[in-house]
């Protein structure tokens, strides 16, 4: 290992050398006054956050070091520029860390999301290989159409297991049939159709995405988040007629598949137990990987663990961690006021920035339309693959995919999609603000909010609109 890294240093260093040049150029800007340094209105932070994406997309051959040297540079700067960051607060917060274990009410800070995340990377990085291994995937193309209608299939089929699935195993699962059943030749638009369809499939399910959980956790109503699956489906059904014709094109579902091929049931069983335990422990404590590690553990005693998967689904992961650790440095303290144009914005912001902080804000702020925020955040990032969990995911079975031209060009229908869904949406249900724990529509109690002491007129005169009452 110290041989490897040694050599890639050696190999790249002027590559290297440039990326660093680069990320720290901003520095220079400084000036001695005690305050974080930027650029007119805009913070450094968001300038060296801004040379990390451009690294990404550029070197889509050295991801992996660009996202190592980014947090590198980005950390530096905040230790010795920002007085108000402090490290180990920003990562466990100020509550004992021995409470927010045995609470997951009082969790805090970043680690939390950074634990669950390299958890259920790896732990859905082994899943997707037993379930390659039960045989599932090879009897499969006995029963799907072999034309452009099997890929379709199967994209809806991800999109429903992502309803009630953590989209990362949706996407993973996904992948491993295709796989199979296309011979190893996926089109880059299909997989990114894939990761579309395990994003879009969450957004309307407060079990289906971490974004809905965290906004049922904090009081938003199970059904205030349903009509998201308006926006979702259809755009499933716009993206899944391209990316279902270009991988038709490129390679077709093989109907000679090994007719005396048997499903190990035990995997299967095992795959269910991993699932499970991540759904359970998701709901008790907050905590999907744990549940999903123990399920490991406990399949272990039936079926032997490929845990030669995990080696190649490290570097995927640390890739994401960096990149989310980043993204909750950046000082995102306010959106914009909460409108359907907010949320739209938001769509494309994700992206390239972790949803998480950014559903976490909108959370603060209230008053949002938390189906059409969910599908915005959820389904945005799957617009390049590094936007979401499950596509970074994924790009560890097909490494081809991570390359942000290629990703945009062949799967430039999840980015109209996006927009047909949204609208859709819009146009169908309107923009339909409702509560949660801290913010009411009616007389908001939070002191300071647009919403504060309005809505007597509401009891007076019957009904009245929300943007009447903000206005």
């Amino acid at each position: 290992m110290k041989n490897y890294f040694k050599s890639l240093i050696i190999t790249n260093s002027k590559k290297l050398f440039m990326l660093s040049l680069i990320l720290f150029s901003p520095f220079c800007l400084f000036a001695a006054g005690g305050t974080v340094p930027s650029v007119g209105p805009v913070r450094l932070e968001f300038i060296i956050f801004g040379f990390i994406l451009l690294g990404v997309a550029l070197f889509h051959k050295h991801t992996f070091r660009v996202a190592v040297i980014g947090l590198t540079v980005l950390l530096t700067f905040k230790l010795v520029f920002d007085p108000g960051f402090h490290l180990i607060e920003h990562l466990f917060g100020q509550t004992p860390f021995g409470e927010q274990l045995m609470d997951k009410g009082l969790r805090q800070g970043e680690w939390g999301i950074i634990i669950n995340l390299l958890g259920l990377l790896l732990g859905f990085a082994i899943l997707s290989k037993i379930f390659e291994e039960s045989g599932v995937p090879d009897v499969l193309p006995r029963f799907l159409p072999d034309d452009w209608k099997g890929p379709f299939i199967l994209l809806v089929f991800v999109f429903i297991l992502s309803s009630f699935l953590d989209n990362i195993a949706a996407a993973l699962i996904g992948g491993a049939i295709a796989l199979v059943v296309f011979k190893k030749k996926v089109h880059i638009g299909y997989i990114a159709a894939i990761v579309a369809a395990s994003n879009g499939g969450g957004s309307g399910s407060v079990v289906g995405d971490t974004t809905t959980t965290m906004m049922w956790i904090d009081g938003v109503s199970a059904f205030n988040v349903l009509h998201g699956f308006i926006a979702a489906g259809t755009a499933l059904l716009f993206f899944a007629w391209f990316a279902s014709h270009q991988q038709d094109k490129y390679q077709r579902i093989q109907k000679d598949s090994d007719l005396t091929v048997k499903i190990d049931w035990v995997k299967i069983f095992n795959v269910g137990l991993i699932l499970a335990g991540a759904i359970i422990s998701n709901i008790l404590y907050d905590m999907p990987a744990l549940g999903v590690w123990i399920a490991i553990v406990i399949g272990a005693l039936l079926r032997p663990v490929p845990w030669q998967e995990v080696p190649g689904a490290i570097k995927g992961t640390i890739f994401l961690l960096c990149l989310v650790f980043c993204a909750s440095m950046m000082p995102v303290e306010e959106l914009p006021d909460a409108s359907w144009i907010t949320a739209l914005a938001l769509g494309f912001l994700s992206a390239v920035f972790d949803n998480i902080p950014l559903t976490k804000l909108c959370l603060d702020q209230g008053h949002y339309d938390w189906g059409m925020l969910a599908y915005s955040v959820g389904f945005g990032g799957s617009m390049i693959w590094f936007g979401s969990s499950a596509g970074v995911a994924i790009t560890n079975k097909f490494p081809e995919a991570r390359n942000v031209v290629l990703w945009v060009k062949n799967g430039w229908h999840i980015a109209v999609a996006y927009i047909i869904g949204f609208f859709v949406l819009y146009f169908i249900m309107g923009w339909e603000p409702s509560d949660n724990n801290e913010h009411k529509i009616i007389n908001c109690p939070v002191p300071g909010c647009p919403m504060a002491n309005k809505g007597e007129a509401v009891v007076a005169t019957g009904s009245v609109s929300y943007l009447e009452l903000v206005n």
